[in-house]
Parts: C-alpha cells; structure tokens; sequence
C-alpha cells in the first residue's frame, strides 16, 4: 500500500495469476521479463499451447475452445486440470473476459493477461478495456506483449510505473477526463494537471529513474509503458 508521498512496496503483496489468452505471442521471452512468478495460471481456449511450450502448471481452462487443440485440452483434462467449457451463442462474454473473472475465485492481487492483444484489432481493444471492468477495480490487471504493460491507474493512490530509465511511458484518459494528474520519475512532469479525453498531451513521456509513478484524484487512466529488453 503506498502512502501520500508514494512510496511504495517493490513487489506487491498477495497471490498473482496469469492469464493466458489465444492471440499471437510475438516477443514473448520481452513479456515475461516483466511477469512476476504466477501461483496460478488459467488458459484462455488456445491460451492452452502456450502453456504447453512454457511447461506451465495449469489451474483451469476457460473458454467455448474454438481455438485449442483438442488432444492438448484432453491431456489437461486428464492430469486434473478442470476445464469451463461454455457455449459461443448463448455467453455474452469473450473467453478472456471469462477467464479474468474466473480468476477472481483465486482471490489475486495481481493478474498478468498474456496474447491478449496481438492479433484482431477488436479482440485487442476489447481486452484493454476490460482493464476498466468494475469487478477488477480493487486489484493489479496488467496486459503485457512483447515490449508492452498496459494498466489502468488507480484514482486517489500513487500508482507505480515499472521501466527502466528511457522507457516510453504514455498517459491515456478513458470514460472521460483524467483529474488532477501529477507524476513522479518521468522527463516532462504532470502536477495536477487535467488530461482531456480523446487528447493527446500525455503520450510519449519517458521514464527518468526506475520507480516513476502516477497518481490522478479523479476519472480513469491508462498507462501504456514501451520497455527496453532488459529490466
């Protein structure tokens, strides 16, 4: 938990959860630097072939699996892992909406959503707004691909930015303006600025020292970091 000043834990406390949806992993070995060591992990549909080529523990499959192999489910099914098959017409969710609320059972502190946004342009924006679902609003949801974390600030709280010194680091407004944004460790500094929806000033800002941090009093903000290959 961080105070006013912002001064914050490195590693967040709690259980962190992968998930893994179906949509290209291209950079993956970027991505993953970046992860912290899940306790659980769940496929999305064809999340399950990453799973396989990572030699991941499985906790659950989810999905209508329209996009998994078949013999690979049925290997899963067979070591335990428990699988939620449901129906293409009749859920009003996508599979990687299901499986971040599965995940929720798990009681996390932090999700990781992997292939989430390679691949179809309205599967990719579908899951960066996922990040604004009311159910995840008390816990960390980060999409990670390739060199990309994108995350939705916490309003009224100091929000940690993860990078390395040179890192580009964009602002996004979303369901209106961003209120009163100040940031901390990145080059051209916010204090208390408002971030109009649907305007560009806060993209590409970079980060100038590690622990660089956001904080808005009011509204809904995306932050989209761009890492270097190391951490």
């Amino acid at each position: 938990m961080s105070d006013d000043k912002g001064n914050i834990p490195e590693t967040p406390e709690g259980i962190c959860v992968w998930v893994l949806a179906s949509g290209p992993h291209e950079n993956l070995h970027t991505a993953l630097l970046w992860a912290l060591r899940p306790d659980y992990v769940i496929a999305v549909d064809g999340g399950t072939a990453l799973a396989h080529e990572l030699g991941l523990k499985l906790s659950l499959i989810v999905g209508d699996l329209d996009s998994s192999s078949p013999s690979l489910v049925e290997q899963y099914e067979a070591e335990g892992v428990e699988v939620r098959r449901y129906e293409h017409d009749t859920k009003w969710e996508t599979d990687t909406e299901l499986a971040v609320l599965a995940a929720l059972d798990l009681h996390p502190a932090t999700i990781f959503l992997l292939g989430a946004i390679g691949g179809r342009l309205d599967h990719a924006l579908a899951n960066i707004f996922l990040l604004t679902h009311p159910r995840l609003a008390s816990l960390d949801l980060r999409i990670l691909d390739g060199p990309h974390e994108v995350f939705l600030a916490k309003p009224g709280r100091w929000n940690r930015i993860r990078g390395n010194q040179g890192d580009t680091v964009t602002l996004l407004p979303v369901d209106g303006d961003a209120k009163s944004v100040r940031t901390m460790g990145l080059h051209w500094t916010l204090q208390g600025e408002t971030l109009p929806e649907g305007h560009g000033r806060g993209v590409s800002n970079l980060v100038d020292t590690q622990g660089a941090q956001v904080r808005l009093d009011e509204g809904q903000l995306l932050v989209i970091v761009v890492h270097s290959a190391g951490t």
